[in-house]
């Protein structure tokens, strides 16, 4: 059970407005535990949407880089919830196949060296919130500035997020794919 309820129907003309927002148009169910959460304090949500919008729809790193750096930091951070969201909604369209998503939990896979120095980078911010020069410079190979900054961004945005769904105690919605057990 969450430590804080997210919002449930019939919600408020301003609240619906706002989740309107946060969903893609034609979505069948309803909008997520998450945004519902966040609308107990409108004014952070809506900051908030702009950022995570924006880094979903208006990046500069390949979807399936995006895809895994999301998978990955929320594997580090036990972030069930939000790992599965991005499993169920975006690992088909961006190719991150079963045995790729699996591998973004237990660390082990055969990447090829962009993505092999995309994940050693994540670790080792999940773990110092540093990045050493060979890790840098690993990126660097294989990323421009814009792309660089948008991965460090990226990670420190599903860490919070992924502070948020497991300090409220979100569970995964109910029609995501499940967490795998390792």
């Amino acid at each position: 059970m969450p430590r804080i309820e997210p919002l449930t129907p019939p919600y408020a003309p301003d609240v619906e407005q706002a989740l309107r927002k946060w969903m893609p148009p034609g979505v069948a169910h309803e909008p997520l535990a998450l945004f519902r959460l966040l609308q107990h304090h409108p004014d952070l949500a809506s900051r908030m949407r702009v950022l995570g919008a924006g880094l979903l729809a208006h990046g500069e790193l390949p979807a399936l880089d995006r895809e895994l750096i999301i998978a990955r930091v929320c594997a580090l951070n036990d972030c069930q919830y939000e790992w599965t969201v991005h499993a169920t909604v975006f690992a088909d369209q961006v190719g991150l196949t079963p045995s790729m998503l699996q591998a973004t939990i237990n660390g082990s896979a055969d990447w090829p060296p962009h993505h092999r120095a995309l994940l050693d980078a994540i670790d080792e911010l999940h773990t110092t919130a540093h990045l050493t020069d060979a890790a840098w410079n690993a990126l660097a190979d294989h990323y421009t500035t814009p792309q660089l900054l948008e991965i460090v961004v990226l990670a420190g945005w599903y860490r919070t997020i992924s502070y948020i769904a497991n300090a409220v105690h979100l569970a995964p919605e109910p029609w995501t794919t499940p967490y795998p057990t390792t």
